[in-house]
């Protein structure tokens, strides 16, 4: 049995490449704005958010087996590849489609890396040190989070906006190398879990183009726009039943419920946040790299409190910590809605949103670890697929949406972003509702798992 120190140098790998991927989300977060006004994509503003989520999520369906099927390295190692290919064509792109083309490979690439670097996580490092491996992937968000917006605003005001893709794409390949050995280490997994269900990476990419369409229902005239969005989001909530465990449509106890509020919170979180720094600079006047500031104390507040719920352990039990968090997120938005519809200082709205970073701290963590310990031998992959599959999917539902909202409204400066703000609140009330249900993370005739995790948690 590995212990901690003999992993240090495959964890110091994965952290840096959690770091990038946070540094590169909080950055093109921060200068959208400016590549939107630079190469005339309003249109798609939205669009190249949901884009390379929707997209993430055949990545997710195609890796979640592999890995388990052949071990996680491979579709690593190719996810690496197709997400640093996504980031340069996007980085060189001339137009706002080639962008949106760039990340949506992007996202492929990015959503099996994801599900890949869990499953190194599950079959790599004993149980009892999950927590501890999940604590230090939020805490990767420490330093973009404290130089990332702004630092990312700088570079788009004094370089370009393009090296803020390209920055990034200089460093993956390098990072990854350096995971490789243990990479090796790393079989298929001893006992096979249950087979996913036949047709899975059809419904996933179904639901992949359902959401891609519902995010151009904004580019079609009323009122086809509003039968376009209906039956696409339709479309995107079947194929998305038949890619995630029974019962996740319906909020079921335990597992479901996990995947559930992961895909609520998410879509709560991402809706509201791609358009804080675009109220910032439009509404307010904010420069770029002051704009920011609002995502740096978010990442900041993040992160403090995945260590605080880390090193409190089983003091603040999981369905606690994703109950609070929760319902911080909700306040958090409505604090950021009330700021555009009433027009109120700035200052509320990046405030609320520190209070969100809060929020999701300690929701992430938990969710994530209660994943593993609902999960058997060999299908790690399957449900950290859903897991990962739920949080694109409910985040760029809720970008489309509220994309459509803000596309909708425009009876006034600050009409279209308390419309679209106003959706995204839907979503974190609605997460507040099912986190509740989400259970201890106990699977029946393997209650040992809790207590590893518990002693985990302690230390």
């Amino acid at each position: 049995m590995s212990d901690w120190r003999d992993l240090r140098t495959t964890t110091w790998s994965m952290v840096a490449l959690i770091f990038m991927v946070a540094f590169e989300s909080l950055a093109v977060t921060t200068v959208m704005p400016t590549v939107s006004d630079a190469l005339d994509g309003a249109s798609l503003y939205a669009f190249a958010f949901a884009g390379p989520l929707a997209t993430g999520v055949v990545g997710m369906v195609l890796a979640g087996p592999w890995s388990d099927r052949s071990g996680p390295r491979t579709p690593l190692l190719v996810a690496v590849g197709l997400f640093t290919a996504g980031i340069l064509v996007a980085g060189a792109a001339p137009s706002m489609e080639l962008l949106v083309a760039g990340r949506l490979l992007q996202g492929f690439g990015g959503g099996a890396m994801t599900v890949a670097l869990y499953v190194v996580v599950a079959r790599l490092y004993p149980a009892m040190m999950h927590p501890r491996v999940f604590a230090w992937f939020a805490a990767a968000w420490i330093i973009p989070s404290l130089v990332g917006p702004a630092g990312a605003g700088a570079v788009a005001q004094h370089l370009g906006w393009r090296w803020v893709f390209l920055g990034v794409a200089l460093l993956v390949v390098p990072t990854t190398l350096v995971l490789v050995p243990a990479l090796r280490r790393i079989g298929p997994p001893e006992a096979a879990g249950e087979a996913a269900p036949r047709g899975r990476l059809a419904w996933a990419a179904l639901a992949a183009a359902a959401v891609l369409g519902l995010n151009l229902a904004a580019q079609v005239t009323l009122p086809w726009s509003v039968l376009v969005a209906v039956g696409t989001g339709v479309v995107a909530l079947v194929a998305l039943r038949a890619v995630v465990p029974t019962g996740t449509m319906r909020a079921a106890r335990g597992l479901p419920s996990v995947i559930a509020t992961r895909g609520l919170v998410s879509g709560a979180f991402l809706g509201a946040e791609v358009y804080l720094p675009y109220l910032l600079t439009e509404r307010y006047a904010f420069s770029p790299t002051t704009a920011g500031i609002a995502l740096t104390f978010a990442g900041v507040a993040w992160a403090a409190t995945s260590w605080l719920q880390g090193r409190l352990g089983d003091r603040l039990p999981s369905r606690t910590a994703v109950v609070v968090g929760s319902a911080l997120v909700v306040v958090s938005v409505s604090g950021v809605l009330l700021t555009a519809a009433a027009h109120l200082p700035p200052a509320v709205a990046i405030a609320s949103w520190t209070l969100a970073g809060a929020g999701m701290g300690l929701v992430y963590s938990r969710l994530t670890v209660l994943v593993l310990s609902y999960s058997a031998p060999g299908t790690q992959g399957v449900n950290s697929s859903a897991l990962s599959i739920a949080d694109s999917i409910g985040a760029a539902l809720a970008l489309a949406l509220t994309g459509l909202a803000f596309a909708a409204v425009d009876r006034s400066p600050d009409a279209p972003f308390t419309a679209a703000l106003a959706v995204a609140a839907v979503f974190a009330v609605g997460a507040a509702l099912v986190g509740p249900r989400v259970g201890s993370g106990r699977r029946q005739a393997e209650d040992s798992t809790d207590d590893a995790e518990s002693s985990a948690l302690r230390s």
